[in-house]
């Protein structure tokens, strides 16, 4: 009779799950935005309840409780699947299809054009892959993992390097350029100065145009043939000069645009530096440094495990955490409820949001979620103990897991360089 209570428990954490999801949504994530489809929050609500269930099975399969464990494994993955491959990208090409006024009356025969694309190319993917085994069916649930894995270890992967280098660069105050207020002045005084001569210019065109209208009006009341002859050169001439001077205009201007920027960031800057200097920026800044020497350790890691064709499984923080609480005697294994950082940056989503491609960049953000979660379980499952991933190996299938952690090392290395050498450059600049 106990277990009545755990499958009861799951159908409301679902429930829980798809009401912090919607109003997450609404309070959050598209509070400025209008998103009129109901759909696109459902499939939000939906993609954000399964993929926190199965992190929820995780935990159950840990404890050991809910005997009927298998069968709710298999129930949220087909769903997750569902919804990641068929469902999300086909409203994703229906609603970018949408946004395009030719093609509008036959939207739905074009959206599902791009859905066939996407599943070509989604599986193509699986080719150069050496992720599943020979013996696998084409509709086996292995073939769609497999390919969401690829794609989510990746993601997982770039935002997990950004994150390793970009948190100690935007904590620590050692990256922290020296910026005075007589800098900002100076750079404000030179975005005045343009600002000035833009509009001297737009006036002088605006003047031009005046004067040409006016004497177009006289020389319409003249007649004969040279003053006809007349007319056109002055005209000619009147029009290249105000060709020139547009010109200059949209020089100006770009250069009023990097100006802006430029002082934006010296503002940013500098507010940083003061911030640095509270208790809370303190001690921010020793996070920073404490992040710094986890990155170091982790990309020395990725290279032994690139290297060496080994697989890590523990790293040094769920190691620390680790020994600790088995020094204060308490009896749990921390290795079991590591999980991925989730370092999804909302504030991309909400910059390139409008009214016409919020409900594309909902769905874009689901998509990326759920294959995110999916991927963590992935990963995950090389953590856990033998006793614990018997059913988590037997729902994911005979995938090729080595090939994941490995993969995940390579694409965190190079995306840690490349975000090291950016900041670098940044801070150089």
């Amino acid at each position: 009779l106990w277990l009545l209570p755990l499958n009861i428990s799951i159908i409301l954490s679902q429930v829980l799950f798809f009401g912090f999801g919607w109003l997450f949504f609404m309070r959050q994530l598209f509070k400025d935005y209008e998103v009129r489809q109901y759909v696109v929050q459902v499939v939000f609500s939906v993609t954000f309840a399964f993929s926190c269930t199965m992190f929820e099975l995780i935990i159950f399969e840990i404890l050991g409780a809910l005997s009927s464990r298998y069968f709710h494994w298999k129930l949220n993955l087909y769903v997750i699947l569902l919804v990641l491959i068929f469902v999300v990208p086909f409203y994703i090409g229906y609603f970018v299809v949408s946004n395009i006024r030719l093609l509008q009356r036959q939207r739905l025969l074009f959206a599902c054009m791009v859905w066939f694309t996407f599943m070509y190319f989604f599986w193509k993917l699986g080719d150069p892959f050496p992720i599943l085994s020979p013996k696998h069916g084409i509709l086996s649930i292995e073939q769609l993992i497999s390919r969401v894995g690829v794609i989510g270890v990746t993601l997982m992967a770039l935002l997990s390097g950004f994150g390793a280098v970009n948190c100690p660069y935007t904590y620590m105050s050692y990256f922290l350029r020296n910026v005075t207020d007589s800098d900002i002045l100076a750079l404000e005084r030179r975005l005045l100065q343009t600002m000035d001569m833009i509009v001297s210019k737009k006036k002088r065109i605006a003047m031009t145009r005046r004067q040409m209208y006016q004497r177009g009006e006289d020389q319409n009341k003249q007649t004969g043939f040279w003053n006809m002859i007349k007319s056109v050169t002055s005209t000619q001439a009147g029009s290249e000069n105000l060709s020139l001077i547009q010109q200059e205009v949209d020089a100006l201007e770009e250069l009023s645009r990097q100006l802006f920027l430029e002082t934006v960031d010296l503002q940013a800057t500098k507010e940083r530096i003061e911030y640095s200097k509270t208790f809370q920026g303190k001690y921010f800044n020793f996070l920073g440094y404490f992040f710094s020497i986890y990155c170091v350790w982790k990309i020395f890691m990725a290279t032994i495990n690139i290297v060496f064709d080994r697989v890590g499984k523990t790293d040094p923080v769920t190691r620390g955490i680790e020994i600790t609480v088995n020094y204060l005697g308490i009896q749990f294994d921390v290795r079991n409820t590591h999980m991925q950082p989730v370092i999804i940056s909302l504030s991309f989503f909400y910059a390139i949001s409008s009214s016409k491609s919020s409900n594309v960049i909902v769905l874009v953000l689901a998509q990326i979620m759920g294959m995110y979660f999916v991927s963590s379980v992935l990963l995950m499952r090389m953590s856990m103990p033998l006793e614990y991933r018997s059913i988590v190996s037997e729902v994911l299938g005979e995938l090729q897991f080595n090939f994941y952690h490995r993969w995940f090392d390579v694409i965190f290395l190079v995306t840690v360089l490349f975000t090291t050498y950016a900041c670098l450059f940044h801070t150089e600049v």
